[in-house]
């Protein structure tokens, strides 16, 4: 029980042992004292004063009373008018130590046969180029969704839908029919999705030419130039030739998305993200087609003159959205319709999150409808976790034109600055050494910055000031933890016992409990609101303060053994907190900085 529903309890007793009246303790909510006030707890007591018919102050003062003589984790209490802080008692938070100690999954609640399946869809990437920034922003909040529910005692199962056909996949395919004149990865020596990527680059950019001459040519908008095209027209056929069936198109189709596989794989594996069950568009969206043509038979679809398929949408406030084209080829939301009920058909799925930015806000909320009027009454309840967009000084990322900030790259870049940044913390280690802690700091450091911001706000990445050693960043954090182990290390070696009786906490060591003491209280709320921010910014906010107790307090060289034994608890227990949340977003921790 947290020592907020213990005040909680104690507040409703005492109101009515007072005052005669029941009043729910779930209605009573304890905050953080204000800093500038003495005590942990402070309890707000107008809302009593209609029933104890005094003033707010003399209120304060009789309940603080009552609980100074009834509730033995209250050690004293002040009244500052209508709000009573209350003073936990320091035997009280040596308890709470205890418990933190003695807890190996301490924070994390783990999920039994009872437990209901979550699934979160995240990453979602096209095999016609690599994974960029932002996939890397999304794969990350997908990943650390999934870890914070399955820490709520959820059973979490982490999906991809691999949108593996289409027409842009068709752009890459045709670019490199034409101009690729037999390209492998191992001929090119380059990963799988970066060689598609640059055929696809390739692709835009003749369009574009194309497209330039026949708007002035034939003095037409841009829309209806890439319209003409032949290069355009070229991909159509190869997209229709795909869907039909067509052995040539499909075997090519197999070949290179199998290159881009590759290429993904390892991508995955240096962000340290995985899935459970993959999911392809093209295994997908004839499911989707069959239920979008059954939904003409029941009218709530209907066939335009050109053969084009519809759904009317303006009854619900939206519009008319179109879920297959007049050559019969079909639209993400016809892939989404048949991946959703396979879906359903593989899982037994309380809840569905699907992690997409916020530019497809309106696509989900076409989705749920529609997949509420085609009879899937799960439909209304689907999730969809809709985070801001990663942008760049000069402005958002564009896959076209090829200026996109590649994934590896930035991998490459973070681990590079982090060696360059820590070099001579890394010069008693071996280059082996040195090259995995530089590994994890760059990692870590590209992890946190992502992670730390509310996921619906819109971010500027900024690689210099992510790889710094303070401030709220993940090499701080990840430095912490290191000078913990370091300072536990020590202990053991020098033969320091934590096996004595433990001295009282003072007053800063009381305050580092508390925060130990909220993480379990944040995980949770981490997983009502999806916000990995509350966790990393919670990691940093306990970081600083233990940074603070290291400065003000001496650790091995406290003469008391009671006090240097509490120290070291309170040291042990802020680094398995600081690994369990960094963990949490898929950070790992080093040992040693």
């Amino acid at each position: 029980m947290t020592i907020e529903k213990i005040i909680s309890d104690a507040v409703s007793k005492a109101v009515k042992e007072l005052y005669g009246a029941a009043v729910a303790p779930e209605t009573i909510v304890p905050q953080a004292t204000k800093k500038e006030f003495e005590g942990h707890l402070t309890i707000v007591v107008f809302p009593f004063l209609k029933i104890s018919r005094k003033a707010p102050e003399a209120t304060a003062q009789e309940i603080g009373a009552w609980l100074e003589r009834n509730c033995p984790a209250v050690g004293r209490y002040n009244v500052v008018k209508g709000f009573l802080n209350i003073s936990i008692s320091p035997a009280f938070w040596l308890d709470v130590l205890r418990q933190i100690d003695s807890d190996p999954d301490y924070g994390i609640k783990r999920p039994d046969a009872d437990s209901d399946l979550v699934m979160v869809e995240y990453s979602s990437p096209n095999t016609n180029k690599p994974l960029h920034l932002g996939h890397v922003r999304n794969n990350l909040l997908g990943y650390s969704l999934a870890c914070i529910l399955a820490a709520n005692g959820h059973k979490v199962v982490k999906t991809n839908i691999v949108n593996d056909r289409g027409i842009h996949i068709c752009k890459s395919m045709l670019a490199w029919q034409k101009w690729g004149n037999g390209a492998t990865p191992e001929s090119t020596g380059k990963k799988g999705d970066h060689l598609i990527g640059d055929f696809y680059v390739e692709f835009s950019k003749r369009l574009a030419r194309d497209t330039k001459e026949i708007m002035e040519r034939d003095n037409v908008d841009k829309e209806e130039a890439e319209r003409r095209s032949p290069l355009m027209a070229e991909a159509r056929e190869m997209l229709r030739r795909w869907e039909a069936g067509d052995p040539e198109v499909r075997a090519l189709w197999k070949r290179m998305n199998q290159w881009v596989y590759d290429g993904f794989d390892v991508t995955y594996r240096r962000l340290g993200v995985d899935f459970d069950k993959i999911y392809y568009e093209s295994d997908t969206y004839l499911e989707g087609k069959d239920l979008v043509l059954g939904g003409i038979e029941k009218g709530i679809m209907y066939r335009k003159d050109d053969g084009s398929v519809w759904a009317d949408l303006t009854a619900d406030g939206l519009d008319h959205k179109l879920l297959l084209r007049a050559d019969g080829t079909s639209v993400y939301m016809t892939q989404d319709i048949g991946t959703a009920k396979l879906r359903y058909q593989d899982f037994p799925i309380a809840k569905m999150i699907y992690v997409v930015g916020n530019e497809q806000n309106y696509h989900f909320q076409v989705l749920s409808l529609l997949l509420d009027k085609l009879g899937f009454k799960w439909g209304k309840d689907l999730t969809h976790f809709s985070y801001g967009m990663v942008e760049l000084h000069n402005g958002k990322m564009k896959s076209r034109e090829g200026t996109v900030v590649d994934a590896d790259d930035l991998i490459d870049a973070m681990i590079a600055s982090a060696k360059e940044t820590a070099a001579d913390r890394f010069s008693d280690m071996t280059t082996e050494e040195a090259d995995e802690i530089a590994r994890v700091v760059g990692l870590g450091a590209l992890k946190y910055f992502l992670l730390k911001v509310d996921p619906r706000k819109n971010m500027l990445f900024n690689p210099e000031e992510s790889i710094d050693f303070n401030g709220n960043t993940g090499p701080f954090l990840q430095y912490t933890y290191a000078r913990i182990r370091s300072v536990l290390r020590r202990a053991g070696e020098a033969g320091l016992s934590r096996d004595v009786e433990l001295a009282l906490p003072n007053e800063k060591e009381t305050a580092l409990i508390q925060k130990l003491a909220d993480f379990r209280g944040v995980v949770a709320e981490a997983g009502r609101r999806y916000s990995p921010a509350l966790v990393a910014n919670y990691c940093y906010e306990l970081a600083k303060k233990y940074n603070q107790f290291y400065h003000d307090y001496s650790i091995l060289r406290e003469e008391d053994a009671g006090v240097r034994a509490l120290r070291l608890m309170l040291s042990d227990a802020t680094a398995r907190v600081l690994r369990t949340g960094t963990g949490l977003l898929g950070m790992e921790m080093p040992e040693r900085m």
